[in-house]
């Protein structure tokens, strides 16, 4: 009885303490925004895309957020969306583009996870790192393309739906934070045999590893 009533205690005592802390305002971090992210990386040159309806917007419930096209010399264009939220207390979190794909028509061909070697920062001295990052793709008719994307927060990148959700926790009750950023980057496929889908990989590798250094300045760090 003494040792049920002590556990009893133990978890009120921790549930009371975890509420205290999930009560309290989330800091700041400060970050530039993303309107400043570079509109030239790796060779591929940005345009902005229009911005998003006010009705999509509350779906979303972004705090910030880059909406882009970029294109290189005789290599197309990529899509470039990355979702910014300073908190996912009330709300507003972070929609997996999963969730986005049936509605807008698009179905998931195959999917999987790659991993690609970046550096910190755009610095010629900066670490390098490994990360793994979601692979899909997805056809519209005869319309296929790639998409890579992955959730960032606190220097962290994380593939898993599931993890980032579990690190969303873990973050509120250890730094009162629950900031953290969708990024993605979706690439046509030509053609329909394996070389235009590897093709496509390259491009899109290539500018993740451009683009990642610059993230840093942006996201939850």
């Amino acid at each position: 009885m003494v040792t049920r009533t002590l556990i009893v205690a133990a978890l009120l005592l921790g549930t009371s303490g975890y509420l205290a802390k999930m009560s309290r305002a989330e800091p700041t971090p400060i970050r530039e925004t993303l309107a400043s992210l570079p509109m030239e990386v790796g060779g591929w040159r940005g345009s902005l895309q229009p911005d998003f309806e006010d009705r999509i917007l509350a779906v979303l419930g972004v705090d910030d957020y880059a909406r882009r096209i970029y294109r290189r010399p005789q290599e197309g264009w990529l899509g470039l969306y990355i979702g910014y939220y300073a908190s996912q207390r009330q709300g507003d979190t972070i929609h997996s583009p999963l969730n986005c794909l049936p509605g807008a028509g698009w179905t998931p061909v195959t999917q999987g996870q790659v991993t690609l070697s970046v550096r910190e920062s755009p610095a010629p001295d900066a670490a390098a790192r490994e990360i793994t990052v979601n692979r899909f793709v997805i056809q519209k008719g005869l319309e296929r393309q790639l998409v890579l994307y992955w959730y960032q927060s606190h220097n962290r990148v994380v593939a898993s739906e599931y993890w980032g959700r579990a690190y969303t926790v873990i973050d509120a009750i250890r730094h009162n934070r629950t900031d953290a950023a969708l990024v993605r980057v979706v690439l046509p496929i030509f053609g329909e045999g394996p070389e235009g889908l590897a093709i496509a990989e390259r491009r899109g590798r290539g500018f993740v590893e451009s683009l990642f250094p610059y993230l840093g300045r942006h996201l939850p760090s």
